[in-house]
């Protein structure tokens, strides 16, 4: 059964409401009508199951019949920061991580980025990658919104690493292997950088170690940078998540 994200202001009570295009699709493509199931979530680590009470071609009523907390999300709060790619490669990262099971997403600015877009091109690529992501929770039944961030410099990530108890920036150069990071109890609250086409200067990593960061290899291989982002949060998630 697919999951549908419905916003915890559109829950009231025990019913649940979808509008727009989520309705268009249980009416048009789903053919469900009232007495069927479905299956909902809130975005905050809740699942619903309910029955369609009515439904039209822009809105559909669910009853929710049962609750539960989530049991597809991982324990690992891994925030992973990707060096700004061009368009089509940001939106593939962040559809993978997502399915993957982060927790936040935050796109950065480095040496070797390529040019900064302006403030408004900025604004739509960052509700288009909002977009990109709630679709993607839906489609693999994810029960928890990423957190989309605003573009950050490398420094300002970089201050971010005293309240993490992980963070590991993947270098091409070399590095320790993830094989090596020992789990901890509690949250193992993970961050990660991958750098942008090119990778980080030397000077960067120096930056990011002398802040805590671990150099990590992704092994011998030079990978490009959108399949880096993935495979540096699968590793991390095998290490110290849930896969």
């Amino acid at each position: 059964m697919q999951k549908f994200l419905i916003p915890r202001d559109r829950i009231c009570e025990n019913k649940g409401i979808l509008d727009g295009p989520d309705a268009r699709h249980i009416v048009r493509v789903l053919r469900l009508s009232s007495g069927d199931d479905l299956m909902f979530t809130d975005g905050l680590g809740t699942d619903f199951t309910g029955r369609i009470l009515s439904c039209t071609r822009n809105r559909v009523v669910v009853e929710i019949l049962n609750t539960e907390a989530s049991r597809t999300e991982s324990p690992l709060s891994l925030t992973v920061c990707t060096g700004m790619l061009k368009h089509q490669k940001m939106d593939d990262v962040i559809q993978g991580l997502t399915q993957i099971g982060i927790t936040r997403w935050i796109p950065f600015f480095c040496e070797r980025s390529v040019p900064t877009p302006d403030d408004k091109a900025l604004a739509r690529r960052m509700s288009r990658w909002q977009t990109i992501a709630n679709e993607t929770i839906k489609q693999c039944r994810r029960s928890r919104v990423v957190e989309i961030s605003c573009p950050m410099t490398l420094t300002q990530l970089l201050d971010m690493a005293d309240t993490y108890d992980h963070c590991i920036a993947f270098w091409e150069q070399g590095g320790e292997p993830v094989s090596r990071l020992t789990p901890l109890t509690g949250d193992n609250k993970t961050l990660i950088l991958i750098g942008p086409e090119g990778g980080f200067s030397e000077s960067e990593i120096h930056q990011a170690s002398a802040k805590g960061f671990i150099p990590c290899s992704l092994g011998p291989r030079i990978l490009r940078a959108e399949t880096a982002s993935l495979c540096a949060a699968a590793l991390v998630q095998h290490r110290l998540g849930d896969m």
